[in-house]
Parts: C-alpha cells; structure tokens; sequence
C-alpha cells in the first residue's frame, strides 16, 4: 500500500495560552516529552527523542511510514501522547501493532494527518471563519472536525471522540505538529 502521507502525529510543544486567534509565541526549540524539537529537524527526527511518544514512534515503525514522515512534506501532524494510547481499551496497540493488522494500523495514523502546514493561528482562524466549526480532510481519507472549547482547540473525530490540543505550534522541517491527548479514531 502506498501512502502520499501530507502529515502524521509525533510530538509537539508550545502550550496553546490564548488561543482566541492570538498569535502564539514560537521557541528556537520547544521540549516535547523532555526533548528539544528543533526545527532543523523534521517529524521523525524530533519524534524518536520524545518520551511523550514512544507509543506513537513504535506504530509508526511497525507501519513503514517513518520514510514518509522523514520526506519533504508539508505535514500537519496531530500526535497522541503515550497516555492517549493507553486509554485505548486492552489490547487494542498491541493487536494493531501485529503484521496482519498494518492496514488498520495505517488508516489510524495517517488519520491523524493533515496535508500542509497548518499552525494553531490559521486553524483557529478557520475556525472563526466557518461558524465555529472547521472540517479537514486527513491523509488517510476521512475528515477531522475542529472547534473551540474556550480557548482549548478540540478535535473531533469520526467515532465521536474528542481530543485536545495541549502543546501546538512545533514547528519541523517538513510540517508541525500538535501535540493531542486522545487517540483519533477513524470510521471502520
């Protein structure tokens, strides 16, 4: 199977502060996971030195999606912390991580991403500018549906599940990325 993948999860940080389109303050390198992002490097060069996501880098792997990831992008990539996976029912990673299931572990990925290089500013813009609620297609095909709780920018994906943006704006070499605490789930 082969994937244009345009943006996946890793790792981000920069805590999202006021979000009500203001512009949110960049670092030379943020730490993400007890690691500097710089963003000299790109997606998975930043993902593998983040303790946050170990989870994520692992299933990433097991996909063969760390070419794509390390290409020239642009990608937006909404990366799951290790909790989020851990909040999966039992079982779940580890079925997902077997060879036969690589599809599947695929279409969750690269269900959370995005083509492009959207930064917190643009989506809470496009947010305003639909009427509170902003519709994006992923690499994998299905939509990812963003609004605002507050100042929070919350994702919502295609089974009902909502995720938080908790650091944003880490800029890499080939995208961003934003770091969520829920794993996005797409249809089956």
């Amino acid at each position: 199977m082969t994937i244009s993948l345009r943006a996946l999860s890793v790792a981000a940080v920069l805590a999202f502060g006021s979000m009500s389109g203001a512009a949110v303050i960049a670092q030379d390198a943020p730490m993400v996971g007890g690691a500097a992002m710089p963003a000299t490097n790109n997606i998975i060069e930043n993902a593998v030195n983040s303790a946050d996501h170990t989870t994520l880098v692992a299933a990433v792997q097991a996909a063969d999606l760390v070419e794509t990831l390390s290409g020239p992008g642009p990608f937006t990539v909404f990366a799951p912390v290790n909790a989020a996976f851990d909040a999966l029912p039992a079982g779940t990673v580890d079925t997902l991580l077997l060879p036969e299931n690589k599809d599947q572990l695929t279409g969750v990925l690269t269900y959370h991403v995005i083509a492009g290089d959207i930064h917190s500013a643009d989506l809470v813009q496009m947010i305003n500018d639909n009427g509170g609620e902003y519709k994006a297609a992923t690499v994998q095909g299905g939509e990812l549906t963003f609004s605002l709780d507050g100042d929070a920018v919350k994702i919502t994906d295609a089974t009902g599940g909502v995720a938080t943006v908790t650091i944003a704006d880490v800029d890499q070499s080939n995208g961003v990325i934003h770091v969520i605490d829920k794993v996005l789930l797409p249809s089956s």
